[in-house]
């Protein structure tokens, strides 16, 4: 039976990990879904409040600009793993790709994600040091300890 398997992705070579041990680890029969929560910070573009400081206001235009290249390297880093599942074995029809604006937070709306269908969710492991990670955590380690009605995958 062909596993339905969520990849949590960003630009990190660590969801690249991700994506080269689903291409040799699962069959090529599973249907897979790149997914990315897109930080929203769109609404930050068009904010026009008096009380901004001026340096913010100055900066707006930038902020935008590199908030519009992140989400082209999502995208770039999305089509660079779909030739990499293809060349795989997996059909390019069985590959999809989804990025949404981040609704609760990262780790809550991959969790969401993976409840409409998903058998497994697949995710690389943030290098943080252990102290860093024990103070602030990390998505991975979030979904994995949240997760209850799904496997989840930790790439190292």
């Amino acid at each position: 039976m062909a596993q339905n398997i969520l990849i949590a992705f960003d630009d990190s070579e660590n969801a690249m990990r991700a994506v080269e041990f689903v291409a040799r680890s699962f069959k090529n029969d599973c249907k897979i879904t790149l997914y990315h929560v897109l930080q929203d910070t769109a609404a930050l573009c068009e904010l026009q409040s008096p009380e901004l400081t001026e340096y913010f206001i100055a900066q707006q235009g930038n902020f935008c600009m590199l908030e519009a290249q992140k989400k082209k390297l999502i995208e770039s880093g999305m089509k660079q793993a779909t030739s990499l599942l293809v060349e795989a074995g997996f059909s390019d029809g069985s590959i999809k790709t989804k990025i949404e604006v981040k609704k609760t937070g990262v780790a809550r709306d991959i969790l969401a994600a993976s409840h409409s269908g998903f058998d497994i969710v697949v995710m690389g492991r943030r290098g943080l040091s252990g102290i860093k990670e024990f103070f602030l955590g990390s998505v991975s380690q979030k979904v994995f300890n949240a997760a209850k009605d799904v496997t989840v995958v930790i790439v190292n």
